[in-house]
């Protein structure tokens, strides 16, 4: 018997002993990445604590969607409700035409406007006029840094029935005006339009940056076999841009009900409240115009449990078919 405990705390000693060699070498390793890499830790630092400050601390305060959250009681001190916001957005009249606004202004700013910017890239790339390239970039960079008020406000002028340029087009070639934006049936294609011109230029810069990673002895090889420009184009540029167009996909699967929320607010009016009211515009109605905090709360994290599906599951299709994959 005083074997076999002897044995045992032989044996305890061996695992303390293992555990403390590891925590040693994994501070020794630590410390060693840390002096090799101070500099690179230093400058990722500031992009950590934003990380935390704007995006985790906040994380607090999603426990308002299971409160009857008010101001001066503080968060704590409100009433618990559980899922009662929740249950609350599900059973809304709106519930489906919200869902279906978004998911349908989604689905067409990711069907039109994700390859717009792979297009300009590839069309750029072919260009042999280095000073062409460069207008035709610059030119389509410029909308990015204009803001959505005026954005909005240039498509508000633009497709005005009185004045606008595009119902003086429409009145020359023998047609009557047409009032857009009063009109549900052209607000997703206004929204689409203006989102494309307006990030075409600088989303193209992503793919233009791995044009230049494709092996030029490829072309050279297609040219050898006699292939085209859409021979190259096809088996040459776009394979060799595939991992960046998987997980650029991926990511903007994910955004697909991050609906921007100022363009939408700005350009829609109650005329149009079929086709243009989504999520975000709801929640800011009932979350800051109607001072309902936690219902607000409770539809936002609703939306982003449903982009993360979306976005895991994006992932999960594109390792199962191909290699390409976030994670």
């Amino acid at each position: 018997m005083a074997q076999t405990n002897t044995h045992a705390i032989e044996h305890k000693q061996e695992q303390v002993s293992a555990e403390s060699f590891n925590r040693t070498k994994r501070t020794s390793l630590l410390r060693k990445s840390w002096n090799h890499n101070k500099y690179l830790w230093l400058l990722v630092l500031p992009c950590l604590i934003y990380y935390v400050i704007f995006r985790y601390i906040p994380m607090f305060g999603l426990v308002i969607t299971f409160k009857n959250f008010n101001l001066f009681k503080g968060i704590w001190a409100s009433e618990w409700v559980g899922f009662k916001y929740y249950v609350m957005f599900f059973q809304n009249p709106d519930f489906f035409l919200l869902m279906r606004n978004t998911l349908l202004l989604g689905f067409y700013k990711l069907l039109f406007g994700f390859p717009a910017p792979i297009i300009l890239a590839i069309l750029l790339n072919e260009l042999k006029s280095m000073a062409l390239k460069r207008f035709v970039q610059t030119v389509s960079y410029l909308p990015h840094f204009i803001s959505n008020v005026i954005v909005a406000s240039m498509v508000i002028m633009f497709l005005s029935p009185s004045g606008g340029l595009i119902n003086q087009i429409i009145q020359k070639l023998g047609f009557t005006p047409i009032n857009f934006m009063m009109e549900p049936g052209w607000f997703r294609s206004i929204y689409v339009a203006s989102d494309i011109w307006q990030q075409i230029g600088w989303e193209s810069i992503i793919y233009l940056a791995a044009l230049t990673a494709v092996d030029p002895q490829l072309y050279e090889a297609a040219n050898i076999d006699g292939a085209g420009r859409w021979g190259k184009l096809w088996n040459v540029t776009l394979p060799g841009i595939a991992p960046t167009i998987v997980i650029l996909f991926i990511l903007n699967v994910g955004k697909v009900l991050e609906i921007g929320f100022e363009k939408v607010f700005l350009m829609y009016n109650a005329a149009v409240y079929s086709t243009a009211d989504i999520i975000s515009t709801y929640v800011y109605r009932v979350g800051l115009e109607q001072g309902n905090f936690s219902y607000g709360a409770s539809i936002d994290l609703f939306m982003g449990i449903i982009s993360l599906i979306f976005i895991y599951s994006a992932n999960y299709i594109s390792r199962k078919v191909g290699e390409n994959s976030l994670w």
